[in-house]
């Protein structure tokens, strides 16, 4: 069955989460299912980024974060690191036009600074490329950590609570969230992991307080558009409450 005629008859377009947030997860263990090295599984996955970042668009998603690289996958072999480096650098130059093309909005959050020069510059030149793009805003999460996020948002307001520009006691939510890097991005409303596993591994820890979590045991590398609309029919089937109880939603 074509693949808009599956979409039609899985989810509701009038039900779409306004934010998908995505831990990319099973490009070694796809790799390794195949007998072919790590890296190969990576490659694959390139497939599934551009195939889920399209459907998003063409279902009307309006934010897309991917979990591309951690601040603690630079702990992994040199070796890798360095491929995963190279293969960012080509997919963004292989990508770019597409993407603008498409009225894709490219975005970071994570500590670039962290990147190797080339691979900083390529994506520097992809968001120059895309700033103005008013579509799916696509958001790479590079070198990125919940827990690094945290600890820069406290100490941004405790140097402002020294130079008086805060009183601590008048802390808001809203004042934690000014400083987080997804300031002016909404929550994720769904979460997917892909792979199976069961945690999440320093991604939007702030952020995810109240989004659906989906995890499905299929590798990111064979994730794809049947696999997203899945996901977003099983987000459709939840009730989402933030605190209530269904009774005090159906006088809504």
């Amino acid at each position: 069955m074509p693949i808009k005629n599956i979409e039609d008859s899985i989810i509701n377009k009038n039900n779409i989460p306004k934010h998908i947030a995505i831990i990319m997860d099973g490009n070694g263990r796809w790799a390794k299912a195949h007998s072919l090295p790590r890296i190969a599984g990576h490659k694959e996955g390139i497939d599934s980024v551009r195939a889920i970042t399209k459907k998003c668009g063409d279902i009307g998603v309006k934010h897309l974060s991917l979990y591309t690289f951690s601040s603690e996958n630079w702990h992994r072999p040199k070796k890798e690191v360095k491929a995963l480096m190279r293969l960012l650098l080509l997919t963004i130059r292989r990508e770019i036009k597409d993407l603008n093309k498409n009225n894709v909005r490219l975005s970071t959050i994570g500590n670039m600074d962290d990147l190797p020069d080339d691979a900083r510059k390529g994506m520097e030149e992809g968001l120059k490329i895309t700033e103005n793009n008013s579509g799916l805003n696509l958001i790479l999460a590079l070198s990125y950590g919940g827990r690094q996020e945290i600890l820069k948002m406290a100490q941004s307001i405790a140097i402002k609570a020294v130079n008086g520009e805060i009183e601590p006691e008048k802390l808001s939510e809203g004042d934690i969230i000014n400083e987080l890097d997804t300031a002016k991005i909404p929550d994720p409303d769904l979460l997917i992991r892909t792979g199976g596993e069961q945690r999440i591994s320093n991604f939007l820890l702030w952020q995810i307080a109240y989004s659906e979590i989906y995890v499905t045991d299929t590798y990111w590398p064979e994730f794809r558009e049947k696999e997203l609309l899945d996901a977003v029919a099983d987000f459709q089937d939840r009730e989402r409450r933030f605190g209530h109880i269904s009774e005090q939603l159906d006088e809504t």
